[in-house]
């Protein structure tokens, strides 16, 4: 089973994110410090799991739907990390530091601050 959160903020106007069942775990409102221009002042975190055989689906999903600039989904189980950005996916095991910083330049190059790079590995 796999663990994570989206920021509801972060999915495209008129998008929706059907097809993979997840188990909300959480939904929380909460004021973030650091937020750019293009994000608002306050998000709202969806906190869930998913099976194991909906993470891939998951991942392209995330894909299509998230909005730019800046923005980003995690999610992880025991062995690997998913880090989805609009249009691209970074998949690596847990604890592997190479995987992770492929995945913050990819978020530096897409304006995210450098304190919103810090997903669970």
């Amino acid at each position: 089973m796999f663990s994570g959160a989206i920021i509801v903020e972060s999915l495209r106007v008129g998008s929706s994110l059907g097809d993979v069942p997840l188990h909300v775990r959480k939904v929380a409102r909460v004021e973030v410090t650091g937020a750019t221009a293009d994000q608002p002042a306050v998000w709202t975190i969806l906190e869930f799991e998913v099976e194991d055989r909906y993470a891939e689906p998951l991942a392209e999903n995330l894909q299509a739907v998230l909005d730019r600039p800046g923005w980003y989904a995690d999610f992880h189980d025991e062995r690997e990390v998913f880090v989805v950005f609009p249009g691209r996916c970074f998949r690596y095991p847990r604890g592997d530091e190479h995987g992770r910083a492929e995945a913050q330049a990819h978020g530096r190059e897409l304006g995210i601050p450098e304190p919103q790079l810090d997903w669970t590995d």
